[in-house]
């Protein structure tokens, strides 16, 4: 059995896992991360926000291979959802916070997206090992001190490390040390998915969009992946998954569900369904909303769905996935250098990911009530952001990314969920109070949302201004951004 030391070990390697070690690793801090497969490998998951392709991409040094890729560009998303019987679309251009040159996003083939990812990883100095998988965490008194892990010879080793970063999914079970993983009540969905062929697309210039089309049983995604090739998936309740196995099979099920949702039938007239590589088979996902009751524990965090997923429809997962690395990086590189308290960095990683997280779960509850009208989508965003912008700027911020700061935090995942199962516990008198009940330090005015900022950090670097810190821990990223720094002592770098 080999024994190694590094500073950290990541679990996982697709976007939380390969945006953390890449960010902990351009601070010449000794990384290893560890990856059960083989990339390329397939993964749900195709539709990325602004923040991630103009902040955080910018900040990892992949953006010119995401432009390269040819991935399909997107400008915002069409919706037959509500009470009006027609389509509405929202573009990113409508918003102040995304310029021209940043009001667009991609659809991306998962599988070509993380490699470039973990390349990317590698080449910033990153030890990348994959078809290494983790079999167990290394626990010391009350700290993780490393990993138990296996290669693909069948060779065991261990890897100590100061920190250990869990990345490993909605499957994750070595970030247990760390709490609970606690279910929405809620979201209780499961989702039927395939790839067709030939579907039709949207008019010019929208016919990049993600087209999302509610139906009696739920809703359908209907993602363009390429010209020809189109990610169709079915996101029902609960209550009709007996229609899964009542109805002959997954093909017998899928043809229903089309077939009463007239939008969908249409697109995919003249479609054929994938039935051959890793797009040729029916796939099901369940329990789609989650959190953690705690994304940290003295020597491990958790990111990316290993700490929390909301929901696909408006395709949030990439972009919390990489914006937890970021966080997570934050806190690793102030703790290794000495600048500050590990609990002070991760307790600023934890309440800036839950606020995130909270934004898109307020929303979302209100925006599945499918038969209000469609203009009080709108609005609902407005109240969540608390913001006395145009409603549908508002709208276009919380579903690009870019959500404003004012939401409140919460001890537990449990907790976090029973305030929200009715809309009218969503929005508490005080805005600014935080998980212990204090009150927080935020200053009134029209503050830049967390990734509008590191929009503006990706592209000004060094000659970004100092922030004003989002809550009492007073902490706030360094110049380069993947530091924390304390507002009252920092000083520009």
């Amino acid at each position: 059995m080999t024994q190694e030391e590094f500073d950290v070990v990541v679990a996982g390697g697709g976007p939380a896992g390969s945006t953390v070690a890449t960010l902990v690793a351009m601070h010449n801090h000794r990384v290893l991360l560890l990856e059960r497969e083989r990339f390329p490998r397939y993964q749900i998951g195709e539709s990325l926000l602004p923040a991630t392709v103009h902040g955080i991409c910018v900040l990892l040094g992949v953006a010119e291979q995401l432009k390269e890729a040819n991935f399909v560009r997107k400008l915002g998303g069409t919706f037959r959802w509500g009470a009006r019987a027609e389509p509405w679309t929202f573009t990113f251009g409508i918003s102040s916070a995304m310029t021209g040159s940043t009001a667009y996003a991609y659809q991306v083939e998962r599988a070509k997206f993380d490699k470039i990812l973990l390349d990317n990883a590698a080449h910033k100095g990153v030890d990348v090992r994959q078809e290494h998988k983790v079999t167990e965490m290394i626990k010391e008194g009350e700290r993780v001190t490393g990993v138990r892990f296996v290669g693909p010879d069948g060779v065991e080793g261990v890897a100590r490390a100061r920190f250990v970063v869990d990345a490993t999914g909605n499957q994750s079970l070595i970030g247990r040390v760390a709490g609970e993983r606690v279910f929405s009540k809620f979201f209780q969905n499961l989702a039927l998915f395939c790839y067709f062929e030939n579907g039709k697309r949207l008019p010019p210039p929208n016919n990049g969009n993600i087209l999302s089309v509610a139906f009696d049983s739920g809703w359908f995604w209907y993602i363009p992946l390429s010209e020809t090739l189109t990610s169709v998936g079915a996101v029902i309740s609960k209550e009709y998954a007996a229609q899964l196995r009542d109805a002959g099979g997954y093909e017998e099920a899928m043809r229903r569900f089309i077939a009463s949702c007239p939008l969908i039938a249409e697109y995919l007239a003249g479609a054929r369904r994938v039935t051959e590589g890793i797009y040729g088979q029916f796939r099901v996902r369940k329990d789609y909303s989650y959190c953690h009751s705690s994304f940290w524990y003295p020597g491990l965090v958790l990111v990316g769905d290993a700490a929390c997923f909301v929901d696909p429809v408006f395709s949030s997962g990439v972009h919390l996935a990489t914006y937890s690395g970021l966080l997570a990086a934050r806190s690793i590189n102030s703790t290794l250098r000495g600048d500050l308290d590990e609990e002070l960095c991760f307790r600023e990683f934890e309440l800036r990911y839950r606020k995130e997280y909270g934004n898109f779960y307020n929303f979302l509850i209100e925006f599945y009530d499918m038969n209000r009208e469609w203009d009080s989508y709108f609005w609902t965003a407005r109240h969540i952001l608390n913001t006395e912008e145009r409603s549908n700027e508002a709208f276009v911020r919380l579903v690009a990314g870019v959500s404003t700061t004012g939401e409140p935090l919460y001890n537990s995942a449990d907790e976090f969920f029973r305030a929200r199962e009715r809309a009218s516990a969503f929005f508490p008198d005080s805005k600014d109070e935080l998980e212990t009940g204090e009150q927080s330090s935020i200053l009134a005015g029209d503050v830049f949302s967390e990734a509008t900022r590191i929009q503006l950090q990706a592209s000004l670097g060094a000659n970004s201004r100092l922030e004003t810190p989002l809550f009492s821990t007073g902490l706030v990223p360094s110049a380069d951004g993947l530091r924390w720094r304390k507002v009252k002592t920092a000083t520009a770098e």
